[in-house]
């Protein structure tokens, strides 16, 4: 929910969408499925290439995923085009903000979700496994894939002419996104540590 949630604001800004999503939101609009729907989608995609990809797999693990990613999908969906439906950002710079703060929540709610292990995203989980398969950085993959989204993104609005959704929101996010997931997931948050020494001089 708190990734689903900042994507949506990311959305909602309206200055353009990060690369993954540039993509989505570019299927969603040539095929006219709601944009959560599509994500789920193109997540299961990444979930069978993980699905090859990993040798020691885990069914009811992959079975969960699913589950998951059709309620992320379903999140997304119930906060863009019904929580925030009516929301309507007033200003450009606050447009900016707005964006930030959201590529912000969703690194960090995907980052952390793969810190604790409670949940994996399939393209997180595809990038690790590759790391371990071909010794490459997590960065090297996670911005692969943020390369090869905007170049269907921009594929499809110009073959179409639809909208261009790679915009200024986009190369924030590109810088932002993957640094935030790539912090949180292999660090406890600053936040956590500074209460759990609190917490412990308390004690």
């Amino acid at each position: 929910m708190v990734a689903a949630f900042g994507i949506s604001l990311t959305i909602k800004a309206a200055v353009g969408v990060s690369s993954f999503n540039s993509m989505n939101v570019a299927i969603s609009e040539l095929t006219k499925i709601e944009v959560g729907t599509i994500t789920t989608l193109v997540n299961l995609l990444f979930l069978i290439a993980c699905f090859f990809i990993e040798k020691n797999k885990k069914i009811p693990e992959y079975l969960f995923m699913i589950v998951s990613l059709v309620c992320f999908g379903s999140v997304i969906n119930l906060f863009l085009y019904h929580l925030l439906f009516k929301v309507q950002v007033g200003s450009y710079f606050l447009s900016i903000i707005v964006f930030i703060v959201g590529t912000i929540i969703a690194g960090y709610g995907t980052g952390r979700s793969l810190y604790y292990g409670i949940l994996k995203f399939p393209i997180e989980k595809c990038c690790i496994l590759l790391v371990e398969k071909y010794n490459k950085s997590f960065s090297y993959y996670r911005y692969g894939v943020d390369i090869l989204s905007i170049l269907i993104s921009l594929s499809i609005s110009l073959v179409f002419k639809l909208p261009i959704y790679i915009r200024e929101g986009t190369i924030l996010s590109f810088i932002l996104l993957t640094f935030v997931i790539n912090k949180t997931k292999n660090n406890e948050s600053i936040i956590v540590k500074k209460l759990w020494v609190t917490n412990g001089e308390k004690m």
